[in-house]
């Protein structure tokens, strides 16, 4: 069998396990064998194949890896307008209950209702927005 068809195999054989590992590890194995297959295809002799094989594999490192954890360690994305209220503290301005009430969340004051609704919320109490329903505010006493 010649050496380019097995490197073609180990190729085809890491490519396939990396798509049940995710990690890119053997994909750059799997990439790095496939350009020794083609480097051996040419007519290289086995040492240099191994070499090329070693020079691929440190190529995709140092190519791969930086992208790669770019893309794994993004930054939550920035909520905005009301999805920006949800998980803030308010303060109960009116008495809040399953039917309505009054809070303040920072600054500005909400329709409420309370997101369970069997509660009836005191003025003065602390609450956690629960969700924004429209433009009133689902809120849940703190503890």
């Amino acid at each position: 069998m010649p050496a380019w068809l097995i490197w073609l195999v180990v190729a085809v054989v890491l490519g396939g396990a990396e798509i049940f590992t995710f990690t890119a590890a053997l994909g750059i194995l799997g990439g790095a064998a496939l350009i020794t297959a083609g480097a051996s295809a040419l007519g290289l002799a086995l040492p240099l194949q191994f070499v090329t094989f070693a020079v691929a594999c440190a190529a995709g490192l140092v190519l791969v890896r930086p992208v790669m954890l770019r893309h794994l360690h993004q930054p939550e994305p920035q909520r905005f307008g009301v999805d920006a209220l949800v998980g803030k503290r308010a303060y109960v301005v009116r008495e809040v209950t399953g039917l309505g009430g009054r809070v303040r969340i920072e600054g500005e004051e909400w329709t409420a209702r309370a997101y369970d609704e069997t509660l009836v919320i005191p003025a003065g109490s602390t609450v956690d927005v629960m969700e924004i329903s429209g433009s009133t505010a689902l809120v849940y006493p703190r503890e």
